[in-house]
């Protein structure tokens, strides 16, 4: 293990979730992280903490979760890339300032390690109910991105991927990890800096005076500004033109907001990413994510050493949810099986997308720890049979 001059570590090394996750934020250029401690994420900022100091970035620990996730939208402005980091009671707190994000296009990362709920629930146990809360938590129409790690690995790699993609799409981006992700430990490679691919902040590069902070390129989406570089800016939550002046009336709410919807759901195609194994010819698919899509494996192998017919769709990312793909494979198949730890939230889009065309069975979960892989093969051999 080293490290190369921008601070960035290389090598094998082995992390937990939680702090390959602050790896992947230094990998990504992240150099302002704010964030307020709760369990199971706090090692995550810890790490930060611990390791920012070396490279001139700077933590800071605010007064709570509203807090931070303002602060790094100032830090976005200020130039930096920015990161928040929280878990359930937290991630509630956060919703307002994820809407406001949105609409004012700031690309920034929130990563949320979940654990049981809800209110405070199982401070220290995993869980996976957040994920609708991730997509329609706050108020409004808005598009995001959410990825979906399984491994220490993944949460180094989708953490720079996130970065990525927020710079990208100017838009919040959310890593979506889990208690049981966030603290195994295993093996992660770090290449060197510059074998880490990062997209560049979308800084516009014409003249000032026909500068307009909210005009989009093509792709729908608007270059961006750093405050205090003599542009002339304003940035509001309000219904806005594209100076960033509020303008409060239908045809431009249908205009913006239509545009911020758009240059997500337009662009779907290419930001869709998840992992199929033997789907073809398949009778049934389970569909799982996050730590639920290990813990699905000895279920999907013990039906297939049986004889059945079992494909394994993983969702790396959730939002924008995979449904061109659930519905081709909804007139292949007999059953869609969806492992959650809730009590059904992914598996609402299945069913929604899957349209009647074949069966859809949740494998629910309270929480506090993960499924026993039996209950899901159980529900595997029921749906072959039909």
């Amino acid at each position: 293990m080293k490290a190369d001059p921008k601070g960035v570590l290389t090598g094998a090394i082995f992390l937990d979730g939680d702090h390959a996750c602050a790896e992947g934020a230094i990998a990504a250029g992240c150099r302002f992280v704010a964030g307020y401690p709760i369990t199971p994420s706090t090692e995550v900022v810890e790490r930060i903490a611990d390791r920012f100091p070396l490279i001139g970035g700077m933590f800071i620990q605010m007064e709570d979760e509203i807090a931070s996730s303002i602060a790094i939208q100032g830090a976005v402005w200020g130039g930096k890339k920015a990161m928040t980091v929280t878990s359930g009671p937290g991630f509630s707190l956060m919703m307002e300032h994820i809407g406001l994000a949105a609409m004012t296009e700031v690309p920034c990362v929130f990563v949320d390690v979940q654990r049981g709920g809800p209110s405070t629930g199982l401070p220290t146990l995993p869980g996976q109910g957040d994920m609708m809360q991730a997509r329609w938590g706050s108020h409004g129409d808005y598009g995001i991105i959410a990825l979906c790690p399984n491994s220490p690995q993944e949460c180094f790699d989708f953490t720079i991927k996130a970065f990525n993609l927020s710079e990208q799409y100017r838009v919040p981006v959310l890593l979506m990890m889990d208690e049981c992700v966030g603290h195994m430990t295993e093996r992660v490679i770090i290449p060197p800096a510059d074998q880490i691919e990062l997209y560049p902040r979308r800084y516009y590069d014409g003249p000032k005076e026909e500068f307009l902070l909210f005009k989009p390129d093509k792709d729908m989406v608007p270059p961006i500004v750093k405050a205090g570089d003599g542009y002339n800016i304003h940035v509001t939550g309000l219904t806005h033109d594209e100076k960033g002046y509020p303008a409060m009336t239908v045809p431009a709410q249908e205009k913006l907001v239509r545009r911020l919807i758009d240059k997500i759901k337009l662009n779907a195609d290419k930001i869709v990413e998840y992992k199929e194994e033997q789907v073809e010819g398949a009778d049934v698919v389970v569909v799982t994510y996050g730590i639920t899509s290990r813990v699905a494996i000895p279920a999907i192998e013990q039906a297939r050493a049986e004889g059945m017919k079992v494909g394994h769709l993983r969702l790396i990312v959730a939002w924008p949810f995979p449904e061109k793909r659930i519905k081709e494979l909804a007139s292949k198949v007999k059953a869609f099986v969806v492992p959650e730890i809730n009590y059904g939230q992914m598996v609402l889009e299945v069913e929604r997308h899957v349209a009647g065309k074949a069966r859809v069975e949740l494998v629910g979960h309270g929480g506090g720890a993960v499924h026993n892989p039996k209950d899901i093969y159980n529900v595997i051999k029921n749906s072959v049979k039909g």
